[in-house]
């Protein structure tokens, strides 16, 4: 129901720094300036629903995204729904699910550690693992190493 194009269209997700995620979303091309846009989620089918607390506004005043602290993801699908709310106007709800693992944006490796010896021409480098809420085998990792100069 709802009048169409009024829904938030490219709805994103990105988990960063292991507990931080962004939410951000486009206004939908028939919403009026005074629409405005409100996000629900539930992590999991076993956690509460709960409405954003720290929403990102574009210069209208309106919620275009939202920033969430302290987010534990699991390997389930997590739940999102934005509803809007204008005053004489049928709003789209707009419904979606993702699997918040495949949106996680890695730090980069760890403790990265050099050692090159004149006499070998030769270096060892070490590295831990990048710091991840869902990742718990480092083997799962791949590693690209760039040497800029010798």
């Amino acid at each position: 129901a709802g009048m169409n194009g009024t829904a938030i269209e490219n709805f994103t997700c990105v988990i960063f720094n292991v507990s931080f995620m962004n939410c951000i979303w486009h206004v939908g091309g028939s919403a009026a300036e005074d629409t405005q846009y409100f996000l629900y989620w539930r992590p999991s089918k076993k956690e509460d629903i709960t409405e954003c607390q720290n929403y990102i506004k574009d210069n209208c005043g309106r919620h275009i995204g939202c920033r969430f602290q302290n987010v534990t993801m699991g390997l389930e699908l997590a739940y999102f729904w934005v509803n809007e709310s204008r005053s004489g106007q049928n709003i789209q709800l707009y419904e979606g699910r993702i699997m918040l693992h495949e949106t996680e944006k890695l730090t980069p490796p760890l403790n990265i550690t050099v050692n090159c010896t004149e006499a070998s021409h030769r270096c060892s480098i070490w590295w831990q693992p990048p710091l991840t809420s869902h990742v718990r085998k480092s083997s799962c990792f791949k590693y690209e190493i760039v040497i800029e100069s010798k």
